[in-house]
């Protein structure tokens, strides 16, 4: 329903007062406040002078001020109210009641990156999260805020370790290659989440990805829209082929100004801990595995206490929950943070900084260290027609870690291992028995990141319906890491020494990026049509340095900072890429009697990846919607007070395979011969392939019920991507192991995206909202020609999902020998990899998604959200196969076969020594018995806040809060964590916070 002009529709606007009239074409100040109708005054109104850009916002009391003229109109508008629009008439004072609009989806406007559309008229699927919900959650990874509440959107945390990243897909993974990471824009500037971590310093403790995106501080961020279908994505052309994350920042609104504090702390501890034997369990089964070796005898030789420590020569009574003593420990999170804001109604100004700490459930003193600073400036010239934005965030990150995860030695280590310690404090070797876990707390892991992201957006309105945009953005990210090996955190047996053994592994890299976007838009009305254009241009060029050394051999430990005292010095990696990218881009909607709408966008790409002629692609896509609800025969909305059908169909391109692929290329070794530095061939030149292609089509139906209180989304969705850019394998005889090129493979991504949005109570003191989703998606590879007799039919099928794994079938244990059977699939009596490894098992998620509830009781509310998954993943089985190896294991080890005749679960208990059973073994931990179900409906976050009542002191606002976040799990999964499922890596920790935000 438009808006009404509030002489015209009286109820939505009252007018206390007014004062004496004054001249047709003189500016004079109007001011007022704005409340909704119990009287209680609303900040963040946005009221704008009718056909300019000139406009304000009220203040915390609602208050506001504005120059305008005597036949000027006000506009009012505020998301969940009615948008008025008040003319002036004379009046230098306006108070304003404003109404909460059932029909809010036509008031919400949804950042879809080049331009911003109503809610109720977009044409392409476009998933949001606000600050909202945002701020309700303890995470440093605005990721991490987005786990199950959107649809198409599956994310998981990599790791529990600070600073470590996220793996994102949006509707699956597309291409056989390409990474499932979407396109980042943060205030209209993208932003690189490719990691710069090296793998050899950081797999260790981080899992070789330092997500870019922690340096982005969830606090700092407005909203966060999640484009997905091709009418959404296609204006990013080969960009948007994974899909595309709009961010938008925090910014000044005009008023008094605001000072807003934040402080945070929380705990955090690993909310499961596996069911580990005993030490009585765990020797009964190591002896009994050396027996069945046929090393019994050995066992009363104290010559081979070495072979068999923790059952020779450690003290068999010692219990240690190495769980507990490794990763038992509680994280604490400190987090402070202070913005001012205010302004006029011409320029608007916010600037805010944040301090984070955290440290980890390790022993030590190892932590994670944040300094984030963002700043926003909007300006309008007194006219309206020119308009600038400048947004600058900068973050500066600090990651003091140990070099080696501990996770592994917690799950693994005997329970009878030795103490960590020895009685005067140094590190406990046993007789040199063993290698202490905690020695590798002297090993250090540095990070040290700087991140600088700047953007403006200047805008100059040439006619009423011509407007001239420009986009200028900047990107700076630098990292500078390094990784100690010392002699001294090694067992001493080893007689390593620091002029031998002592190393320093180092990493300097950086990326700079910088992107211009000149716009034109144009805007004509015509009686019931509305017609929009937009053409741009984006000119974009990045550069990537990265230099990794090794130096190892120094004459003391005091030194090994210093790589030039290093006696052997490595060049380990060094790369330096420039990627260029230009586009042209454009969009025409047309949209006719407010309920027909017509979307095209197209997309023309250019980038330097590719070779001569091959260079630029055209992409391109039309979405278009039907306001069914609209229409006269709907008109009463008694029950349906909302309906839309839309569609869409378009394609994206990928580029994501590197720079110069398309080249000879080759690395410095490091190496010399006879005094002349060694190039070593690392590409072979292929200047012939081109762009991947995804082509997507999608059908939705928006339905709302008694006046929108009922909000029901159901989307289907197909993408096929073909002409696959692959490592296509090639002879050895070659010198290489693969060309890179297109394939004529086809992937398909389908299913079904359901949301649904629910006010169930809303009256003046108590309100109940509910929040749902869920996502079925289905992966299948179409079409791939002559995979048999390639090196792909190990892993594909065609008809299957690409996130198949091809295994053994087990079928049990031999009861007369005790060792796993394996289905022979083609009947020649042995068991191969090649041709035995045929049953599927499909990893990819069956369904997925989040159910939340919130509670309000008039300053008081609580928000509960629950998250979902239907899926299989890797067990224990995985890690262990046999009973009866020098590693703790789960009790279910226990149930082995132990005699002729017997029918159990698992093979023969062996030490390792029996080397006739490691096939045995290793195919076990490759068959479909080592991947089980890993379902789970998880607590993820609950919110408890309390906004404290002013008592007369009206400038001062005060928020309490207490947050948790993966509370509580109901899964049959037996690892760590059924989402996490690694059982080498710090899963996800359960963290509660405690908080209080100020506001004055």
């Amino acid at each position: 329903m438009a808006p009404s002009y509030a002489h015209v529709h009286i109820s939505n606007a009252r007018f206390l007062s007014k004062e004496p009239f004054f001249l047709v074409g003189q500016q004079t100040e109007v001011h007022g406040t704005v409340t909704d109708t119990d009287g209680m005054p609303l900040a963040g109104v946005t009221i704008r002078v009718q056909g300019t850009q000139r406009g304000t916002s009220t203040d915390f009391n609602g208050a506001y001020t504005i120059n305008a003229k005597n036949n000027d109109v006000l506009e009012f508008s505020f998301v969940g109210y009615k948008t008025q629009r008040v003319p002036v008439n004379g009046a230098a004072k306006l108070n304003v009641v404003m109404e909460t609009d059932v029909t809010a989806l036509n008031a919400v406007e949804i950042n879809a990156g080049y331009y911003s559309v109503r809610d109720k008229e977009r044409t392409g699927n476009i998933s949001r999260i606000t600050a909202k919900s945002i701020e309700k959650q303890p995470v440093n990874n605005p990721l991490g805020a987005m786990q199950g509440y959107l649809p198409g959107v599956n994310i998981i945390q990599k790791t529990g370790v600070p600073g470590g990243g996220y793996d994102i897909q949006i509707r699956g993974k597309n291409f056989i290659k390409d990474s499932t990471e979407p396109l980042y824009i943060v205030d209209g500037v993208p932003w690189a989440s490719q990691s710069l971590g090296v793998a050899e310093l950081s797999a260790g403790i981080n899992n070789a990805d330092i997500s870019p995106l922690n340096a982005l501080n969830p606090t700092d961020i407005e909203s966060i829209e999640i484009l997905k279908d091709a009418d959404a994505t296609a204006i990013y052309g080969a960009r948007g082929a994974n899909g595309v994350i709009l961010i938008t920042t925090r910014k000044g609104k005009a008023g008094m100004t605001q000072i807003k504090a934040n402080i945070s702390s929380s705990l955090g501890q690993v909310s499961h801990f596996l069911d580990l034997m005993n030490t009585q369990q765990y020797l009964e089964l190591r002896r009994e595995a050396v027996v069945n070796d046929g090393y019994g005898s050995l066992l009363e030789n104290p010559a081979y206490d070495f072979v068999w420590p923790d059952i020779k020569s450690w003290d068999q009574n010692r219990h240690t929950d190495w769980q507990k003593e490794l990763i038992g420990g509680t994280a604490y999170r400190n987090n402070f943070q202070l913005s001012v804001s205010g302004g006029s109604s011409q320029t608007r100004f916010l600037v805010g900084g944040a301090y984070q700490k955290e440290t980890t459930v390790f022993p030590g003193d190892s932590n994670y260290k944040k300094y984030s600073l963002h700043s926003n400036i909007n300006h309008v010239s007194e006219n309206g027609r020119f308009t600038v934005q400048m947004t600058a965030n900068y973050t500066k990150e600090r990651n003091h870690m140990p070099r080696t995860d501990l996770t592994r030695s917690a799950y693994s280590l005997p329970p009878n291992a030795p103490e960590l310690y020895t009685e005067d404090g140094s590190i406990n070797w046993e007789n040199n028995t063993w290698e202490n876990p905690l020695a590798v707390l002297d090993d250090d892991y540095d990070a040290k990141i700087n991140s600088l992201m700047t953007g403006i957006n200047m805008s100059f309105l040439l006619l009423p319906s011509l407007k001239v945009i420009t986009n200028l953005g900047y990107n700076n990210y630098q990292i500078a890491s390094k990784k100690l090996l010392l002699n001294t955190s090694r067992n001493p047996s080893y007689g390593f020494t620091s002029e031998g053994y002592s190393s320093i592994t180092t990493n300097d890299s950086s990326r700079d990026s910088w992107i211009v976007e000149p716009q034109v838009q144009w805007e004509k009305h015509w009686g019931s049509m509305d017609l929009k254009v937009l053409i741009g241009t984006t000119f974009q060029s990045q550069t990537t340095n990265q230099l990794a050394l090794k130096g190892t051999g120094f004459p003391n430990n005091g030194l090994i900072n210093n790589i030039a005292a290093a006696n052997d010095l490595e060049v380990r990696t060094s790369s330096d890429s420039e990627y260029n990218y230009q586009a042209f881009f454009g969009r025409v909607n047309l949209k006719i009697k407010d309920k027909y709408i017509i979307n095209l966008t197209g997309r023309r790409d250019g980038s330097s990846r590719f070779g001569p002629g091959r260079q630029y692609g055209n992409f391109g896509a039309i979405g278009m919607a039907w306001l069914f609800s609209e229409e006269h025969f709907l008109a009463s909305g008694k029950v349906l007070s909302y309906g839309k059908l839309r569609g869409s169909y378009g394609t994206t391109g990928s580029d994501n395979i590197g720079d110069y692929q398309f080249l000879s290329s080759y690395n410095v070794t490091g190496n010399e011969y006879n005094g002349t530095l060694v190039l070593d061939p690392s590409g072979i030149s292929n200047p012939l392939f081109g762009w991947e292609v995804n082509t997507k089509l999608e059908l939705a139906l928006e339905l709302g019920f008694f006046k929108d209180r009922i909000l029901i989304n159901t989307a289907w969705y197909q993408n096929r991507s073909s002409n696959q850019l692959v490592g296509i394998p090639l002879a050895a005889t070659t010198g290489f192991n693969s060309l890179t090129g297109n394939l004529d493979a086809t992937v398909q991504n389908s299913g079904w995206e359901i949301e649904l949005n629910s006010r169930n109570i809303q009256n003046e003191n108590f309100q109940w909202t509910t929040s749902f989703n869920v996502s079925v998606p289905k992966n299948k590879l179409l079409k791939f020609p002559g995979i048999e007799n390639s090196t792909f039919a190990s892993t594909y099928v065609v008809g299957q999902p690409i996130t198949i794994r091809k295994v053994y079938h087990a079928t049990g244990v031999d009861p007369d020998t005790g060792r796993y059977q394996f289905e022979d699939y083609n009947n020649d009596g042995i068991i191969s990899s090649l041709e035995d490894r045929q049953w599927i098992e499909d990893l990819a998620p069956k369904f997925y998604g989040g159910l939340g509830n919130t509670f309000t009781y008039k300053n008081l509310s609580l928000e509960v959200f629950f998250q979902f998954k239907k899926q299989k993943a890797y067990n224990n089985f995985s890690q262990q196969a046999a009973p009866g190896l020098m590693k703790n294991t789960s009790v279910d080890y226990l149930d082995r076969w132990q005699e002729l005749g017997d029918e159990s679960s698992l093979m023969i208990a062996t030490s390792g020594f029996n080397y006739s059973l490691v096939p045995s073994r290793d195919q076990y931990r490759n068959s479909d018995k080592a991947i089980s179900d890993a379902s789970f409906i998880r607590l993820r976050n609950v919110t408890l806040n309390y906004n404290i009542p002013n008592r007369g002191n009206e400038k001062l606002a005060v928020n309490v809060y207490l947050q948790g976040q993966n509370l509580w799990t109901l899964t049959g999964y037996d690892g760590p964590d059924p989402e996490h499922h690694s059982h080498i890596i710090l899963p996800p920790l359960r963290q509660i916070s405690l908080g209080a935000q100020f506001n004055f």
